[in-house]
Formats: structure tokens, sequence, C-alpha cells
């Protein structure tokens, strides 16, 4: 109790603290679901699928269903029992981690899918610390950080870490790299048991965030329906694009450079990571809501452009395959973390809406990890003729077209809706 009073004195100690804290346990969490991988499993196939294809199906289906339960269970989910809770669903992604090196080839891949069942809850939780606070951008930049770099730093680890254990099998690496990572988890997630309630000024600035009822969801449904679909649509293309990415990183960076070395993977995610932290930490300094939601919808299309621009030049041979790789991952990692951590809290904010970041946020994913899934079959199945950078190259330039035209969408939704929506308090309109 004492740690909390003097976390909840000083602005700069909760900060550091909260931050701190989001980040090493979603890092941890990564360390469960991503390495795997990094794995090339060469050879391998089941049916007419390979086999590496086939585990990263089984595990993001896996995810996917997850996301579709936080719907309810994360926008429900009372505080007294978040960290129990999460504790226990990366219990029991490392158990199926090592029923994943137990059991053999090619009936392992099962186990993937029970892996990614608990995972995809996991940011539902730590984000219900953070969201609803006068300083909530700059508390989830720790969140949003661990999202850009965790996947890189950990595929990168996972090739060091087996090079030095080449008798460690592939299908035994996650379970190795999850063991590794559950002590420094369970120590975060004690850091974030500490993080104080919001006060009296976090609810006046941001509204206060309750577990959600049915009511309440049909009421959110009734008023913001249209540009809430808009969003979902338009942060579903953007799991599939940034999923696809990171995934096959590994098979990309191949194709567009042979002489490639496995820290470029760290390095390109470290400068988004840094970019991202930079931009969106510094939204934090805008109090007024308004003035915040116009600021994020502009980097949102500023992101679809850095995506659009970047893959034209390279396909034109005017920047080196790390700009081009480098600038995509920044465009979809700042759109992809602005809504997660930013556009549906401030939409929350500015409209009073009795709702929390988290009911958007997982009816987003759970139909983006959907498309996810339907874009690995689709490849493997009507795609084999293209190569994966040619993959990631097609869905660039879709993923520009869609995003300019849903996020053009969603504000003359706002702007038709502004009388009805601000009758009660007068405020401006929360669109560009």
């Amino acid at each position: 109790m004492r740690l909390k009073e003097v976390l909840a004195r000083s602005n700069f100690l909760f900060v550091l603290w909260a931050i701190i804290a989001s980040f090493g346990a979603y890092f941890c969490m990564y360390a469960f679901r991503k390495p795997f991988s990094a794995g090339l499993y060469s050879g391998l196939e089941l049916g007419d699928l390979s086999y590496k294809t086939v585990l990263i199906i089984a595990q993001v289906a896996g995810y996917t269903i997850s996301k579709f339960i936080g719907i309810r269970i994360i926008s429900e989910l009372k505080p007294g029992r978040r960290i129990a809770f999460v504790i226990s669903l990366i219990i029991i992604a490392e158990v199926a981690l090592l029923l994943f090196g137990l059991v053999p080839h090619p009936y392992n891949f099962f186990f993937l899918f029970m892996n990614g069942l608990p995972l995809g809850m996991v940011w539902g939780v730590v984000f219900s610390f953070l969201e609803g606070r006068r300083f909530t951008e700059m508390l989830s930049m720790g969140l949003n950080i661990s999202v850009v770099v965790a996947s890189g730093i950990l595929k990168t680890t996972y090739i060091e870490i087996h090079t030095l254990l080449p008798q460690v099998s592939e299908f035994w690496m996650p379970a190795l790299m999850g063991g590794l990572f559950l002590p420094p988890f369970l120590m975060f997630v004690w850091m974030l048991s500490m993080i104080p309630a919001p006060n009296a000024e976090d609810i006046a600035l941001r509204t206060e965030r309750l577990p959600m009822t049915q009511p309440d969801k049909k009421q959110v449904m009734r008023q913001f329906g249209f540009p809430v679909l808009c969003m979902v649509i338009f942060y579903a293309s953007l799991v599939v694009v940034r999923d696809f990415r990171d995934n096959f990183m590994i098979e990309i960076w191949n194709e567009i450079d042979t002489d490639w070395v496995s820290s470029v993977l760290t390095q390109t995610e470290m400068i988004t990571g840094l970019v991202v932290l930079v931009i969106i930490g510094s939204l934090g300094f805008i109090k007024d809501n308004l003035t915040g939601f116009r600021a994020t919808n502009l980097i949102l299309f500023a992101g679809m452009l850095m995506i659009g621009l970047s893959t034209f030049l390279f396909s034109q041979k005017l920047i080196s395959s790390f700009y081009w790789m480098l600038f995509v991952g920044m465009g979809l990692f700042l759109a992809y973390t602005l809504l997660q951590t930013v556009f549906f809290d401030r939409m929350i904010a500015l409209y009073r809406i009795r709702a929390n970041a988290g009911y958007f946020v997982y009816m987003c994913e759970s139909i983006g990890y959907l498309g996810s899934v339907g874009l690995l079959l689709y490849k493997e199945f009507f795609m084999k003729e293209l190569s994966w950078s040619g993959v990631l190259m097609h869905f660039a330039y879709i993923q520009f077209g869609i995003g300019f035209l849903l996020l053009l969408l969603t504000n003359l939704s706002l702007e038709k809706r502004r009388s009805s929506s601000f009758s009660n308090n007068n405020a401006p309109l929360a669109v560009i």
C-alpha cells in the first residue's frame, strides 16, 4: 500500500513505473507467442501445406478465438480479478509449448492452437491498468514499444540461443524461450498490481472506465455503429498486413537481400519503436480531447501514406530493402498502436461514452486475426507463384487504399453526427 501511495503522489514515478511494468509484461508475453516462427521447419509438410504455415495458422486460429472471447471477458473484467487471470493465461500458454515439444510432428500443431488461445487476452488485461488516465498516451508507451520491438528482438534471441544450443530442436525452443521469460513476466505483473487506480482528475478528463454491461454495449453500437465498423475493418486490415510481415519476415529478407544478417531484425524494429514512442508519447501532452483526436487522425493518415509511398519507391528501386522494410513496418505499427492505445481512448473521453477501450479493440482484433488466417490460406493455395515479398507489396498497396478510404468515411460519419453527439455539452466537432 505504501508503494501505491508514493506512486500516486509523484507523476514522474507513476509514469515511469507504469511504462516499465506494461513494457515488461507484454514483452515477456511475446516470448510465449512469437519465437516459434523464427524456426524454418525445413522439409516438413502436412498435406499440401508447409508445416511452418500450419503452425502459424494453428496459433493464429487460437489467438483469433481468444480475441472473440475477449470482447466479452475483457470488457466485463473486474479490477480485482486481473492479476490472477493474466498469470493463468501465461501458465496455460507455457504448458501448451511444453506439449508442443513433447508430442511429435505432425500431431503437435494442435498445441500451438492451445498456446494462442489464452495469449490473445493478455493485451486487454495489461491495457486495463493504463486506460482512462490523463497520462494514458505516456503510460502506454511501454506497451506500444513492446508491440513494435518484441518480435524482432525475440527472434534474434531465438536464433542466437539456438546457435549456442544446437542440440535443442525447433520444437523445444519455444518452450525454452517461454521458460526463460516466465520469472521476469511474474515480476512485471507484480509491478502492474502496484499501479494506483485512476483519480478524480483522470475521471474528469477521460471518463470513468467501468466493466461494461450488455445495455452499455447496445447503446454504444446504436450511437457509433458505422464509424466503429469502419475502424474495425481498418484495424483488421492492419492486423493482416502486420502479421504477414511479422510471421514471414525471415523469408522476406531472404528474398530481398541475400546478404542480410539477423541483427537487421532488431535494427528495423528498434528504429520503428523509437519513432512510435516519440510520436505517441507526445500526444500525452495534449490535454484537450478534441485536439488530441484530430492529431491522432492526422497521424493515421500519415502512416498510410508511409506504407504506400515506401512500397512504390522500393518497386522503382529508389530506396533499399532496409528502408522499405523499415518504413512499411513503421507505418503499420504507428497506425496499429494508435488504434490500440489512443484512438478509442480519446474517442471515449471526447464523446463521454460509457465504455472501455478493450471492448472496441477486441472487436477490431477478432476480425483482424480472422483475416490473417484467411490471408495465410489464400496465399498458400492461390498465390504460390508470388514471392513472400511480392505478397507483402500487393497488400501494402491495398492497405494504403483501404486505410485512406475508411479513415475518410469515419471522419465524415462523425461530422454527420456532430449535433447529436455533442448536444449535451456543446463541444466542437471531433473530426478533421
